[in-house]
């Protein structure tokens, strides 16, 4: 990595803030990974500092994916299934620079082996958005995360571990002890938040979309297991019988939702569940087996109504993208950012959830937030304001993760969609990976 300022000065900017509706003129000042100062007009001279002039530009906080697959969206299932066990690592690695690149500051990780890969971000020797690992997506036998071939004996019942298990992205575990042992096993290698599968997938080889996945007694001991290490159960599930269930057994966070009932939402909203829903296309996927292609022709039927009625009962929305095992199409992480202004209500209510909306979601990983805990330093250095150590707003003590973007996207958030022409400066963690102003 090239040597990096200590201090950056951004002025002749107009500033979104990730909180506000309104654009306000202004300046920022980063020092070392934190925002130091934003406040109106020119700032004063700065000695020792990079000085970027914004030209009228737009500034805006890093953008956020809160339903990722890092090692799963940089491969093919071919290249998992026959590659050498470092490739989908390498892959992961590379997906992660391009990720930061379209402006993805902020990834939480939804099944994958990312541990690792978010030290060596964190420690700056490789680039990439900083990660909420879920490590292993825990499955029953038969479920979404069962990626075994048909003839092969279950772990449970003494058979070898699957290919996917190898790699770190599954765990097949049947049972509350193997519930139990699964999660732990999770948090021992860094996961922030633990991920279950409690229903039928669009992509998975055995199981219907309405098949109930973990019964309460296996829901429970995952919940349980993350609650005693301070974190929270996230859940794989469309309909509303397995989101019930879920939340039953003490989930916090629902993952797609797109088959939910009116009613279902809101249920999610009385029990002050989260729902992360993807918007999708049928095009963002393709399923060669027809029996798939239906599956996801149904799932994206349900998106403008779940999140519809999510809106209308209250429910906390994230937004994620699920996008995996099909390389050339991971750029549409910036194209299904654009969706939210049609979506939530316009393009601010769009821009928000994909900024500060997200990162009250990532909040829920508590004492197992690597992100969000302010020091001693920081509580020394800007006091105790409300934003210290937050990611998603430009605020004094924030992370310094900026974008300064041509055009403005509270007006027109499909900008974002063309990211290598639109977005004219990167900054993460106080570090300058981007800058094509003159």
């Amino acid at each position: 990595m090239t040597e990096q300022p200590r201090k950056i000065v951004i002025h002749n900017v107009r500033i979104f803030d990730g909180i506000d509706d309104r654009l306000r003129a202004g300046h920022v000042v980063t020092e070392d990974s934190k925002i130091k100062e934003v406040a109106a007009g020119e700032p004063p001279a700065a000695r020792d500092a990079t000085v970027i002039d914004g030209g009228g530009l737009t500034l805006i906080p890093g953008l956020s994916d809160a339903h990722t697959h890092i090692v799963l969206a940089g491969a093919t299932q071919a290249e998992l299934m026959l590659g050498g066990t470092g490739l989908p690592f390498l892959k992961g690695a590379a997906e992660a620079e391009a990720m930061l690149m379209r402006g993805f500051t902020t990834v939480r990780d939804m099944a994958g082996d990312t541990g690792d890969l978010k030290r060596m971000i964190d420690a700056g020797a490789l680039p990439g958005p900083r990660v909420y690992p879920s490590q292993a997506g825990l499955s029953q036998t038969a479920g979404h995360g069962d990626f075994g071939m048909v003839y092969d004996v279950p772990t449970a019942l003494g058979g070898a571990s699957t290919r996917a298990e190898q790699l770190g992205l599954m765990r097949i575990a049947d049972g509350r002890a193997q519930v139990l042992a699964a999660a732990r096993e999770q948090l021992k290698k860094g996961a922030t938040q633990i991920k279950m599968m409690a229903g039928g997938g669009v992509a998975s080889a055995y199981d219907h979309l309405d098949v109930l996945q973990y019964t309460p007694d296996e829901l429970h001991a995952g919940v349980q297991a993350a609650a005693d290490w301070g974190t929270y159960v996230a859940v794989h599930v469309y309909t509303g019988a397995g989101i019930r269930r879920a939340i039953e057994a003490g989930v916090q966070v629902i993952e797609h939702g797109h088959l939910a009932g009116e009613d279902d939402v809101k249920f999610m909203a009385d029990h002050g569940a989260w729902l992360c829903i993807q918007p999708f296309v049928e095009s963002d996927h393709d399923f060669p087996s027809p029996a798939a292609a239906a599956k996801n022709r149904q799932v994206c039927d349900g998106v403008e109504r779940v999140f519809g009625w999510a809106l209308d009962h209250g429910v906390n929305v994230a937004f994620g993208t699920d996008l995996l095992l099909d390389p050339p199409k991971s750029a549409r992480q910036s194209d299904m950012v654009t969706r939210l202004a049609g979506l939530a209500g316009g393009p601010v209510a769009g821009l928000k959830i994909a900024t500060s909306g997200n990162a009250e979601l990532f909040r829920k990983s508590g004492a197992r937030d690597p992100y969000q805990h302010p020091t001693a330093v920081d509580l020394a250095r800007y006091g105790d304001k409300p934003h210290v150590a937050h990611l998603g707003v430009i605020a004094e003590g924030a992370w310094a993760d900026l974008l300064l973007v041509g055009g403005d996207p509270t007006q027109d958030l499909n900008i974002l969609a063309d990211p290598a022409t639109n977005l004219k400066v990167i900054i993460k963690d106080g570090r300058i990976y981007k800058n094509t102003l003159p």
